[in-house]
């Protein structure tokens, strides 16, 4: 809940007002329907960040705002070696 929390409370918002921001949300796993392998143990939740450009991501990365508030997400998680994975709409 902590982790929820810090999201709605400051991330979310801080991040809708950089440069290039176009959505971001947490999504909660409910079930696996179908294929395999299953996530691992203990996975259930997935954050996804969408900006315009991967340069306007960087940027909001880099910044003082996210330097702040990201901790706040971060540190409620068990395991810090979680999957990052860019991607890009086609």
């Amino acid at each position: 809940q902590e982790m929820l929390d810090a999201y709605h409370t400051h991330f979310k918002p801080v991040a809708t007002k950089h440069d290039g921001y176009i959505d971001l949300k947490i999504v909660k796993l409910r079930q696996v329907i179908q294929g395999g392998p299953p996530p691992v143990k203990g996975f259930n939740y997935r954050f996804q960040l969408t900006y315009k450009n991967e340069a306007l991501r960087q940027k909001w990365i880099a910044s003082a705002d996210h330097a702040k508030n990201w901790p706040l997400i971060e540190n409620t998680l068990v395991d810090k070696t979680y999957l990052v994975l860019l991607t890009d709409a086609v």
